[in-house]
């Protein structure tokens, strides 16, 4: 086993831009909102980019590999979560995602709690992560009278900056930002608001949803703690998954862990991920701002070396 990176998955979107050119040489033609960099999902599956694997679609891999490559506590019949990258030329619309419970009732899928991490961010950039002081029936009133931008808490933000979105927060990413998303393996989404875009909008199944009780907290406010070689600080932790964010000065080391896989999404600099393979080989991989690598579970130890910063997650088990 090595340390595994997939060919990106770009999808175009009416709100997307260029952005990811400022780091990726690969983009095709058109209006880029979204890279999927890690992910198994009837909408997008990666094929492996590197090593031996190269070629093989990531469900392929997970069919041959099981437990030595996701772990032995991970659900091996479908991948736990997603990690992509979106860019907004334009807002996108305001919406909700529901839990596990709701969406496996009326989408057969899992619900979608998410993480976002600024890579980058124009001046005046901002998001929408959750509502104003209001009720249900308030938000439902504002919707009937096309006011919903009035009950919205907009935000500024800057690089650097992360965000908890739990499944039932209202949120919207707003123009001119790079994020890094992590998140339940999901593509459920309801829209509550477009902007009078010409798209469908789910106002019933949101309200449904939409917990008004959940609040904005951003999760970069997290204590740091020194160490040599790196700093470190643990983003979030939920049920779902956890985040770690690792800013590297000189050389971050570490082991794979046999119950579950980790992944590491670079957001600035570059560097190397150094492992040995099964002949005792050292293996090193090139990873730069924007690449997102898979850690098998049976990897072994490894390090990562150079000035860069690295978001590592992973699923709770």
């Amino acid at each position: 086993m090595y340390p595994i990176r997939f060919e990106n998955l770009y999808y175009e979107k009416i709100w997307g831009g260029r952005d990811l050119e400022s780091f990726r040489k690969n983009m095709p033609a058109g209006e880029i909102g979204e890279s999927w960099d890690i992910a198994c999902h009837p909408n997008g599956t990666g094929i492996v980019a590197n090593g031996e694997f190269k070629g093989i679609a990531f469900d392929k891999l997970i069919e041959n590999y099981g437990a030595d490559l996701l772990g032995s506590k991970v659900n091996l019949e479908k991948f736990p979560l997603l990690i992509k990258l979106i860019n907004s030329k334009e807002k996108l619309s305001v919406q909700v995602h529901p839990g596990d419970e709701y969406a496996a009732k009326y989408e057969g899928d899992y619900g979608k709690t998410e993480a976002w991490y600024v890579i980058d961010a124009k001046p005046g950039a901002s998001l929408i992560v959750g509502t104003k002081d209001c009720s249900k029936e308030e938000f439902e009133e504002a919707i009937k009278n096309n006011k919903v931008e009035d009950c919205l808490n907009k935000i500024e933000v800057k690089k650097g900056d992360c965000f908890l979105i739990n499944s039932g927060l209202v949120h919207a990413i707003c123009e001119g930002v790079i994020i890094a998303e992590i998140q339940q393996n999901s593509d459920v989404t309801y829209r509550v608001y477009d902007y009078g875009r010409p798209r469908e909008i789910h106002v019933e199944k949101a309200l449904d949803v939409i917990n008004f009780d959940l609040q904005c907290e951003n999760l970069s406010e997290r204590e740091e703690k020194e160490f040599d070689g790196y700093n470190y600080s643990l983003l979030c932790e939920n049920e779902y998954f956890g985040i770690e964010k690792i800013s590297i000065k000189t050389e971050y080391k570490d082991k794979s862990n046999k119950k579950r896989f980790d992944m590491y999404t670079c957001v600035e600099g570059e560097g190397n991920i150094i492992s040995i393979d099964k002949s005792g080989k050292k293996v090193c991989e090139e990873i730069k701002m924007g690449d997102s690598f898979l850690i098998p579970a049976t990897l072994g130890e490894y390090s990562i070396t150079g000035t860069l910063k690295v978001l590592k997650s992973y699923p709770v088990v």
